[in-house]
Protein backbone atom coordinates (compact mmCIF):
# COMPACT_ATOMS: atom_id res chain seq x y z
CA UNK A 1 0.00 0.00 0.00
CA UNK A 2 1.30 3.32 -0.92
CA UNK A 3 2.62 5.77 1.77
CA UNK A 4 3.50 9.29 2.47
CA UNK A 5 6.06 10.19 4.82
CA UNK A 6 5.47 13.43 6.70
CA UNK A 7 7.88 15.19 9.03
CA UNK A 8 6.01 17.43 11.63
CA UNK A 9 6.92 20.11 14.00
CA UNK A 10 5.34 19.82 17.62
CA UNK A 11 2.96 22.61 18.43
CA UNK A 12 2.01 23.42 21.96
CA UNK A 13 0.22 26.80 21.32
CA UNK A 14 -3.27 25.81 20.02
CA UNK A 15 -5.52 28.94 20.05
CA UNK A 16 -6.43 31.01 17.53
CA UNK A 17 -3.27 33.84 17.69
CA UNK A 18 -0.64 30.63 17.28
CA UNK A 19 -2.68 29.08 14.53
CA UNK A 20 -2.88 32.59 12.85
CA UNK A 21 0.93 32.25 12.66
CA UNK A 22 1.27 29.54 12.06
CA UNK A 23 -0.82 29.45 8.81
CA UNK A 24 0.97 32.93 7.34
CA UNK A 25 4.53 31.31 7.90
CA UNK A 26 2.35 28.69 4.89
CA UNK A 27 1.97 26.15 7.55
CA UNK A 28 -0.89 23.71 8.37
CA UNK A 29 -2.04 22.83 11.72
CA UNK A 30 -2.60 18.91 12.22
CA UNK A 31 -3.58 16.63 14.69
CA UNK A 32 -3.11 12.83 15.47
CA UNK A 33 -5.90 11.59 17.76
CA UNK A 34 -6.73 7.43 18.05
CA UNK A 35 -3.91 6.40 20.03
CA UNK A 36 -2.77 6.56 23.39
CA UNK A 37 -2.00 10.40 23.58
CA UNK A 38 -3.60 13.11 20.86
CA UNK A 39 -0.52 14.53 19.24
CA UNK A 40 -0.56 18.40 17.86
CA UNK A 41 1.84 19.37 15.26
CA UNK A 42 2.21 21.48 12.33
CA UNK A 43 3.98 20.96 9.03
CA UNK A 44 4.39 23.01 5.59
CA UNK A 45 1.33 22.99 3.26
CA UNK A 46 3.14 21.35 0.29
CA UNK A 47 3.60 17.98 2.55
CA UNK A 48 0.28 17.40 2.61
CA UNK A 49 -0.32 17.97 -1.16
CA UNK A 50 0.22 14.36 -2.54
CA UNK A 51 -2.25 12.67 0.64
CA UNK A 52 -4.99 15.19 0.49
CA UNK A 53 -5.33 16.23 -3.38
CA UNK A 54 -5.95 12.35 -4.28
CA UNK A 55 -8.47 9.84 -4.63
CA UNK A 56 -6.24 6.85 -3.28
CA UNK A 57 -6.06 5.86 -0.23
CA UNK A 58 -2.92 6.38 1.28
CA UNK A 59 -1.09 5.51 5.00
CA UNK A 60 0.45 9.08 6.38
CA UNK A 61 3.44 8.05 8.64
CA UNK A 62 4.32 11.30 10.57
CA UNK A 63 7.04 11.72 12.62
CA UNK A 64 7.20 13.92 15.46
CA UNK A 65 9.85 15.06 17.68
CA UNK A 66 11.53 11.50 16.50
CA UNK A 67 8.91 9.76 17.18
CA UNK A 68 6.52 8.21 13.82
CA UNK A 69 3.31 7.45 14.08
CA UNK A 70 1.34 5.46 11.23
CA UNK A 71 -1.92 7.19 10.41
CA UNK A 72 -4.77 7.60 8.09
CA UNK A 73 -6.31 10.98 6.88
CA UNK A 74 -9.67 11.49 9.04
CA UNK A 75 -11.01 14.75 7.84
CA UNK A 76 -9.35 18.13 6.38
CA UNK A 77 -10.60 21.94 6.21
CA UNK A 78 -9.91 24.73 3.64
CA UNK A 79 -9.88 27.89 3.92
CA UNK A 80 -13.88 29.51 2.56
CA UNK A 81 -11.97 32.52 1.30
CA UNK A 82 -8.79 31.29 -0.23
CA UNK A 83 -9.61 27.67 -0.77
CA UNK A 84 -6.51 26.96 1.44
CA UNK A 85 -5.74 23.77 3.35
CA UNK A 86 -6.63 25.42 7.31
CA UNK A 87 -6.85 21.93 8.93
CA UNK A 88 -5.94 18.63 8.69
CA UNK A 89 -6.75 15.62 11.63
CA UNK A 90 -5.03 11.89 11.36
CA UNK A 91 -6.14 8.74 13.05
CA UNK A 92 -3.47 6.53 14.26
CA UNK A 93 -3.67 3.14 13.65
CA UNK A 94 -3.32 0.99 16.45
CA UNK A 95 -3.34 -3.09 15.60
CA UNK A 96 -5.78 -4.27 18.16
CA UNK A 97 -8.53 -1.35 17.17
CA UNK A 98 -10.83 -1.28 14.46
CA UNK A 99 -10.89 2.03 12.20
CA UNK A 100 -13.44 3.37 9.79
CA UNK A 101 -12.23 4.04 6.55
CA UNK A 102 -13.18 4.84 2.88
CA UNK A 103 -11.80 2.48 0.51
CA UNK A 104 -11.79 3.83 -3.41
CA UNK A 105 -13.19 1.31 -5.53
CA UNK A 106 -11.50 -0.23 -8.49
CA UNK A 107 -13.95 -1.62 -11.34
CA UNK A 108 -12.53 -4.41 -13.35
CA UNK A 109 -13.97 -6.05 -16.12
CA UNK A 110 -15.56 -5.13 -19.46
CA UNK A 111 -19.45 -5.33 -18.84
CA UNK A 112 -21.78 -7.93 -20.97
CA UNK A 113 -24.13 -4.81 -21.37
CA UNK A 114 -21.36 -2.87 -22.66
CA UNK A 115 -20.79 -5.14 -25.58
CA UNK A 116 -24.51 -5.24 -26.30
CA UNK A 117 -24.40 -2.06 -27.13
CA UNK A 118 -25.33 -0.54 -23.27
CA UNK A 119 -23.50 2.68 -21.44
CA UNK A 120 -21.66 1.85 -18.07
CA UNK A 121 -22.77 3.78 -15.59
CA UNK A 122 -20.06 4.42 -12.37
CA UNK A 123 -22.42 5.64 -9.34
CA UNK A 124 -20.19 5.31 -6.35
CA UNK A 125 -16.35 5.83 -6.43
CA UNK A 126 -15.53 4.83 -2.88
CA UNK A 127 -17.23 3.05 0.22
CA UNK A 128 -17.01 3.40 4.30
CA UNK A 129 -15.70 0.77 5.74
CA UNK A 130 -15.02 -1.14 9.76
CA UNK A 131 -11.76 -2.79 9.75
CA UNK A 132 -8.13 -4.02 11.92
CA UNK A 133 -5.78 -1.85 10.10
CA UNK A 134 -3.88 -5.15 8.85
CA UNK A 135 -6.72 -5.35 6.06
CA UNK A 136 -6.67 -1.90 5.29
CA UNK A 137 -6.06 -1.80 1.27
CA UNK A 138 -5.43 0.85 -1.57
CA UNK A 139 -8.96 -0.16 -3.22
CA UNK A 140 -11.76 -2.64 -3.32
CA UNK A 141 -11.78 -4.48 -6.46
CA UNK A 142 -15.14 -4.80 -8.27
CA UNK A 143 -15.04 -6.99 -11.55
CA UNK A 144 -18.39 -5.78 -13.55
CA UNK A 145 -17.82 -8.55 -16.49
CA UNK A 146 -21.10 -9.87 -15.91
CA UNK A 147 -23.07 -6.82 -15.52
CA UNK A 148 -26.18 -7.21 -17.93
CA UNK A 149 -27.48 -4.32 -19.74
CA UNK A 150 -30.47 -2.60 -17.71
CA UNK A 151 -28.72 -4.11 -14.71
CA UNK A 152 -26.87 -2.61 -11.44
CA UNK A 153 -24.16 -3.97 -8.92
CA UNK A 154 -25.19 -2.58 -5.63
CA UNK A 155 -23.43 -2.46 -2.22
CA UNK A 156 -24.17 -5.90 -0.84
CA UNK A 157 -22.74 -7.25 -4.20
CA UNK A 158 -19.27 -6.27 -3.59
CA UNK A 159 -16.69 -8.86 -2.06
CA UNK A 160 -14.69 -7.42 0.74
CA UNK A 161 -12.59 -10.19 2.84
CA UNK A 162 -12.30 -8.83 6.73
CA UNK A 163 -14.62 -5.47 6.35
CA UNK A 164 -17.82 -4.32 7.45
CA UNK A 165 -18.99 -2.13 4.50
CA UNK A 166 -21.04 0.51 6.76
CA UNK A 167 -22.84 2.32 3.33
CA UNK A 168 -26.51 1.07 2.89
CA UNK A 169 -26.24 -2.61 0.81
CA UNK A 170 -29.04 -1.27 -1.60
CA UNK A 171 -27.50 1.08 -3.09
CA UNK A 172 -26.48 0.77 -6.69
CA UNK A 173 -22.90 1.79 -7.29
CA UNK A 174 -22.62 0.30 -10.88
CA UNK A 175 -24.91 0.21 -13.80
CA UNK A 176 -25.26 -0.32 -17.44
CA UNK A 177 -27.67 1.58 -19.19
CA UNK A 178 -29.54 1.55 -22.77
CA UNK A 179 -27.88 4.34 -24.89
CA UNK A 180 -30.17 6.16 -27.13
CA UNK A 181 -29.27 4.88 -30.55
CA UNK A 182 -29.91 1.32 -29.10
CA UNK A 183 -33.74 2.49 -28.12
CA UNK A 184 -34.22 3.92 -31.32
CA UNK A 185 -32.80 0.52 -32.48
CA UNK A 186 -35.32 -1.84 -30.43
CA UNK A 187 -37.95 0.91 -31.63
CA UNK A 188 -37.72 0.60 -35.26
CA UNK A 189 -37.55 -3.38 -34.81
CA UNK A 190 -40.75 -3.32 -32.93
CA UNK A 191 -42.41 -1.06 -35.77
CA UNK A 192 -41.00 -3.29 -38.65
CA UNK A 193 -42.64 -6.47 -36.90
CA UNK A 194 -46.00 -5.10 -36.96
Amino acid sequence: MKSVKIEGKSRSGLGKKETRALRSEGNVPAVIYGGTDTVHFSAPAIVFRSLVFTPDFQIAEITVEGKTYRTILKDKQFDVITDELSHIDFLELVEDKQVVATLPLKYEGQPEGVKAGGRLEIKVKSLKVRTYPKHLSENIVVNISDLQLNANIRVEDVVAPNMEIMNSPRIPIASVVMTRALKQAENEDAKGKK
